[in-house]
């Protein structure tokens, strides 16, 4: 990893651009103390849609409605 001062950065910037795109981590310091760190971006890993397919299953009676005793239950009158 790179300690570079502000003003150093600021001249150097297109060349510190292209290490982080080679995986070079650089500390940006102002009066000695690090204020900034320049890394590699990396993407997020996405979830892939439909990865969980043919693993659920919905019964038929998902959408009917509750009986009156568990609908008594689910609505907190019991």
């Amino acid at each position: 990893m790179n300690m570079v001062a502000l003003a150093e950065a600021k001249a150097k910037l297109s060349q510190l651009v292209d290490g982080a795109q080679d995986g070079v981590e650089t500390v940006i310091a102002k009066h000695g103390r690090p204020v900034a760190k320049l890394v590699p971006f990396s993407r997020p890993k996405a979830q892939r849609i439909g990865a969980m397919k043919g693993r659920l299953v919905v019964p038929d009676d998902f959408d009917q409605p509750l009986a009156e005793d568990e609908l008594a239950l689910f609505e907190g009158k019991l």
